[in-house]
């Protein structure tokens, strides 16, 4: 096996050497450059091509998110980790950098134990790189991949309810997804993305200031109305419960993770099959794993609608992958079309679509 190749970016000297550390622990990994000044950062990525770079968010001169722009504006496609504090600016710049086509993230490790914080270092990033090398693997699938799949049997409802699942990749999907559905959608959409807690906030506020639709974060005995989009609070699980006046509510639970996700998409699926039965869409977007599938399967049984995001455009064709394979998709669309797909499955005409061209 190729060695992974890894450019570590980090002001602090100390981490750096932490993080050249952690990646050498990792088996078939290697860092090729340590750099501590931003400025020098794009130039040298643009020289190794590297297949990661890893970024502090906070840095003099270049910030993270700023070196991340350049290497966009240049259109270099090495992979890019943002390092994070687990403070509010730092949530809000992250999201940004997730937004703007960053792989992934990860938090610095802030305890008083060196040892630890290099363990904990070492699993986030060893976690990631697993992620990054699962999305390099399906690279001629996603430039292969048949775009007329035949589709399982459209369902004979109009969704009252919306769920869309991601995880790896999910911030910038989303960020093509919801600002682009109608402001008179006419029902509520509920979204699991798998992040740490304390960084839904930032990623809500985003997406409500780009979409003509409310976007907010969930929270505990929240009523639910039609036209807005309920982003799972980060780090809990969000299940819906029928209340009086058969008003919808969100209860957030520390409940087990399910498939090591909290939330987890399974678990929101399972209590919104329960209120809305066959009357539900799901929407499965780019993500490592298997989140999804089986909550697609219980929509799938009641006569509900899956749409299942293509391999092309997703940054890990795990989540989605899970779901066509299991035969769950009514239908597969590119990125680009998922958000009039749900438009037009919520507000037009229950329709079949023509089996050659259910992926698009």
């Amino acid at each position: 096996m190729l060695p992974f190749r890894v450019v570590v970016v980090d002001d602090s000297a100390l981490f750096r050497t932490l993080l050249r550390n952690a990646v050498a622990d990792i088996p078939h990994c290697e860092v090729v450059a340590s750099i501590g000044d931003s400025r020098t950062v794009v130039d040298k990525v643009e020289e190794l091509k590297p297949d990661l770079v890893t970024l502090d968010i906070e840095m003099p001169e270049l910030s993270g998110i700023d070196v991340l722009r350049e290497m966009n504006r240049r259109q270099i496609k090495t992979s890019v980790l943002m390092i994070s504090r687990f403070t509010t600016t730092g949530a809000q710049v992250t999201t940004d950098a997730l937004i703007e086509g960053a792989f992934d993230f990860i938090l610095k490790p802030s305890g008083s134990n060196p040892a630890e914080n290099k363990k904990s270092l070492r699993e986030a990033l060893a976690e990631k790189i697993d992620a990054l090398r699962e999305a390099r693997s399906t690279t001629n699938l996603k430039s292969s991949a048949d775009e007329h799949v035949i589709s399982a049997p459209t369902a004979a409802y109009r969704p009252e309810a919306v769920v869309i699942g991601c995880s790896t990749g999910g911030p910038d999907a989303l960020a093509r997804v919801i600002p682009n559905l109608s402001g008179t959608l006419p029902v509520p959409v509920f979204v699991v993305q798998h992040i740490p807690a304390g960084f839904t906030a930032s990623l809500s506020s985003r997406l409500n200031e780009a979409s003509e639709l409310e976007v907010l974060e969930a929270d505990d005995d929240m009523r639910v109305r039609a036209g807005q989009v309920v982003l799972a609070r980060g780090g809990l699980h969000m299940q819906l419960a029928r209340r009086v006046l058969s008003a919808v509510t969100i209860k957030l639970t520390d409940a087990p993770p399910e498939q090591r996700c909290r939330p987890a998409v399974d678990y929101t699926l399972r209590s919104a099959v329960e209120i809305y039965g066959g009357k539900l869409l799901a929407v499965i977007l780019t993500g490592m794993g298997r989140d999804g599938t089986a909550g697609c399967q219980l929509l799938r049984a009641r006569s509900g609608t899956v749409v299942a995001q293509h391999a092309d455009g997703c940054t890990v064709y795990g989540m989605p992958a899970s779901v066509v394979n299991a035969g769950l998709a009514n239908e597969v669309v590119r990125l680009s079309r998922i958000a009039s797909t749900i438009n037009r499955l919520v507000q037009g005409p229950v329709e079949k679509p023509d089996s050659r061209h259910a992926a698009s």
